[in-house]
């Protein structure tokens, strides 16, 4: 069954290293938190606010050896007042677990996102 998990993370810098480093943390997290066989893993779409530019969300998941993985990079939505310089991830996955079941992520400055589930 296709399921689908979402996260997101702030970085405080617009530069590469930033970007990298924090979408690596948030799939991690995401894989550790929900045990997930990287080889359940279909695609994952990343979003970025129009203040990051500095580099590709995906990369950081080629780094870590999802080289079989779909994977897609495109610009949030631009909301008046919205939160900066987040990096968003929707990940689609294979599993037998409920939605219920899933634990979606939401670490530093993105917990405002969703203050339910961001632990």
């Amino acid at each position: 069954m296709v399921r689908a998990l979402r996260g997101a993370i702030t970085v405080d810098n617009n530069d590469a290293s930033d970007i990298l480093s924090a979408t690596a943390e948030l799939l991690n997290e995401i894989i550790r938190r929900n045990d997930i066989n990287r080889d359940d893993i279909i695609s994952i779409i990343f979003t970025v606010t129009r203040d990051l530019d500095a580099a590709f969300p995906a990369v950081a998941a080629r780094q870590m050896g999802l080289t079989d993985v779909a994977l897609m990079c495109t610009n949030e939505m631009h909301v008046k007042g919205s939160l900066e310089k987040c990096i968003r991830i929707l990940m689609h996955i294979n599993t037998e677990k409920r939605n219920s079941d899933l634990k979606h992520v939401y670490l530093r400055g993105a917990k405002v996102l969703r203050p339910d589930i961001a632990d």
